[in-house]
């Protein structure tokens, strides 16, 4: 499993990359590979105001249907409308052009609550 030490890890397996004032957003590599061939991503609205924990997504595959939680509270300012031609691409680049959303953050020390790459790594093995 691919955890890279330069973001950060909320426990729904979102991971979070700090861009200045800005975070971008997505599922994590555990979290596609357990929800296996991912077939349809509902994103959240452009200017959405979010709070930590609020469900602001949906990530459906042939296994499943899960939520995407906002890993920390700001406005969703960029969403990622490839995926709505290739969700596969949650599959094939968790990490890379399969980001989901970019975040506004409402309070930069917020990110100090979420996991760092060891301690996500140990969430996932235990």
């Amino acid at each position: 499993m691919n955890v890279p030490e330069d973001l950060r890890y909320s426990s729904d397996h979102e991971w979070v990359k700090a861009e200045g004032d800005l975070v971008r957003i997505g599922i994590t590599d555990y979290a596609q590979d357990a929800l296996g061939d991912v077939v349809y991503v509902q994103l959240p609205e452009a200017g959405a105001v979010v709070a930590a924990g609020d469900a602001f997504g949906e990530v459906e595959s042939t296994k499943s249907v899960s939520e995407i939680y906002a890993p920390v509270a700001g406005t969703v300012v960029q969403v990622n409308t490839t995926l709505d031609d290739a969700p596969e691409t949650l599959n094939s680049a968790p990490y890379g052009d399969g980001w989901i959303a970019v975040i506004q953050v409402a309070d930069a020390s917020a990110l100090d609550g979420l996991l760092d790459a060891a301690a996500y790594a140990a969430l996932t093995e235990g």
